[in-house]
């Protein structure tokens, strides 16, 4: 029996690409990437750890690698979650992290960004995988999503994101949109037979923010000490965001006599 949050899980725009690509998600990412994607991941998951945190979340997960990145990574003690909102992603995440993540054991939930099943700061780190983009690129849930975000992380807390960008350069720019809109969409779209999906992703790439747009953005919502650090011309970068105090926080000077 579907209950009513899965039902509204479910009727989400995006909720039938993620359901349907998996069996081939995992090769498609690396070849279209020409497998950087795995060294990308690797270097998101050091900065993860790189505060020495108690608890770490691989938000949106999917398949794992960010998670499984981490476990390989992290100190015994440090207690690992993933959350998606694809079942059938969970479950190969799930197979792949009892093969591959050197028997450190992690936390696979099913679960909403928009409505996140954890406590107020309970994560001292959260990663986000190429999938920041979903989460806000014409998302009127955009706002809630990182309201979500900024719950669960304490304060103090470090929020990751390895996405794609836009590079500086209007040459390299234009390469890219090109490269995604016709290799990454023809490949994606042969491989997986799913049109959509694969169409969706270039769009989404080559019309995401900027990274000062987007530091802008993160900054706005209630983080701080924004950084961006750009990799492969520009195409893809890290984000580093803090939380600093809680949303809607603002100091207000005392009154001297």
């Amino acid at each position: 029996m579907i209950d009513y949050a899965d039902k509204m899980i479910r009727n989400k725009p995006l909720h039938g690409i993620f359901t349907a690509v998996p069996r081939r998600y995992d090769l498609v990412n690396h070849v279209i990437t020409w497998g950087l994607d795995k060294r990308w991941r690797w270097k998101a998951a050091r900065e993860c750890l790189a505060s020495q945190p108690e608890k770490v979340l691989d938000l949106c997960c999917g398949t794992g690698d960010l998670a499984i990145n981490i476990a390989r990574l992290a100190e015994n003690g440090v207690e690992l979650t993933g959350v998606d909102y694809s079942r059938p992603m969970l479950a190969i995440a799930t197979q792949k992290a009892e093969l591959l993540a050197k028997g450190r054991r992690i936390s696979f939930t099913y679960g909403d960004a928009d409505n996140l099943p954890f406590p107020d700061g309970y994560f001292d780190s959260i990663g986000i995988s190429f999938a920041f983009r979903n989460l806000t690129y014409k998302n009127p849930l955009a706002q809630r999503h990182i309201a979500e975000i900024l719950r669960i992380l304490s304060t103090g807390g470090k929020c990751v994101i390895v996405e794609t960008s836009q590079p500086r350069l209007k040459l390299i720019r234009k390469l890219f949109h090109l490269y995604l809109r016709w290799f990454v969409f023809g490949l994606g779209y042969l491989f997986s037979g799913n049109r959509g999906a694969y169409h969706y992703l270039a769009e989404s790439a080559a019309r995401f923010y900027t990274a000062e747009e987007l530091k802008e953005i993160l900054a706005t919502a209630g983080f701080s000490q924004v950084s961006f650090r750009p990799l492969f011309f520009g195409t893809v970068g890290i984000y580093v965001a803090v939380k600093k105090e809680p949303p809607g926080f603002s100091y207000k000077p005392e009154k001297r006599s």
